[in-house]
């Protein structure tokens, strides 16, 4: 079939009821309310200037048929600010998938941005790295903190979600915890006599043939060694809420820390000048849309 009008261009904030539509249709198992309360949260939160709010689109005569969602953030580099983009969900309808490579070709012609994927089906891996890709992220440890020895003299605060300061941190990393809590996610600053460590945590959605105890994955830390140093105090404070793993990606046994690493899944790819932090997915389609 020849499509004479399909066109690809940039989502706006009228065409987010029909990309919600579309994005149900093409992710079975995904409610419609699922795709609208994340597309609220793109649409309220800051985006560098001279980058799209929500992503692309296939448009055949004003009806979308293909979407990809992207998430640009600034972020500091020294004295230069950086930009990352994490490409998020994907879909073409079946009679359009000639025209799918606009999609990709047009979200990633930035030279200078750094894109990542953090959720890669693995049938699409080896498609990935033929486009560019390299892997930073190749597993996850499923670790039991509250296994681990809390420190001596230390306390944990949770964050609330308009607190106007954060005691022993910078202002830009209680903009980013509170943030995050408003983002339903737990944020935690956890207190020892070596410094204030910031953390935060959003619940895991177990997966259909995937077996785990109830879990929290780790969205943002400083390190993996702030981590572990911190992760008896945090242990204690999540059997507290029902919960007993923390999912870190990892390229490895994470030093410290007690529990079993994966390569099943995990994986995560980024091209472009800058490499991400393991430990930093923060402003993801993980936080924004939800697990």
């Amino acid at each position: 079939m020849i499509h004479t009008k399909v066109r690809c261009r940039e989502i706006t904030e009228s065409d987010v009821e029909k990309i919600a539509d579309l994005l149900t249709r093409g992710f079975v198992g995904r409610s419609r309310e699922y795709w609208v309360e994340g597309l609220r949260r793109q649409a309220f939160r800051p985006v560098p200037e001279g980058y799209p709010r929500f992503g692309y689109m296939l448009d055949d005569g004003g009806t979308p048929v293909g979407v990809l969602l992207l998430i640009y953030t600034a972020r500091k580099d020294g004295e230069e600010t950086a930009i990352r983009c994490n490409l998020s969900s994907w879909y073409v309808d079946p009679a359009y998938r000639n025209y799918a490579p606009l999609l990709t070709k047009i979200a990633q012609r930035h030279k200078d941005v750094t894109y990542f994927n953090i959720s890669p089906a693995p049938w699409t891996w080896p498609i990935i790295e033929t486009q560019g890709f390299r892997a930073y992220c190749r597993g996850i440890f499923f670790s039991v903190p509250a296994l681990s020895r809390a420190p001596r003299w230390s306390e944990i605060e949770v964050i609330a979600p308009h607190a106007k300061e954060i005691k022993g941190l910078s202002d830009t990393e209680t903009e980013l915890l509170t943030r995050h809590a408003r983002y339903n996610c737990l944020s935690l600053v956890c207190r020892t006599p070596k410094g204030t460590f910031p953390f935060i945590l959003q619940p895991v959605r177990i997966r259909r043939g995937f077996i785990a105890p109830p879990a929290m994955k780790l969205i943002y830390c400083r390190s993996a060694e702030e981590f572990a140093e911190c992760a008896g105090r945090i242990g204690r404070l999540l059997l507290r809420l029902g919960k007993v793993s923390v999912a870190v990606d990892a390229n490895g046994p994470v030093a410290g820390l007690v529990g079993i690493y994966t390569e099943r899944r995990g994986r995560k790819y980024f091209k472009g000048p800058h490499r991400p932090q393991l430990g930093d997915l923060t402003d993801t389609e993980l936080v924004l849309y939800g697990p």
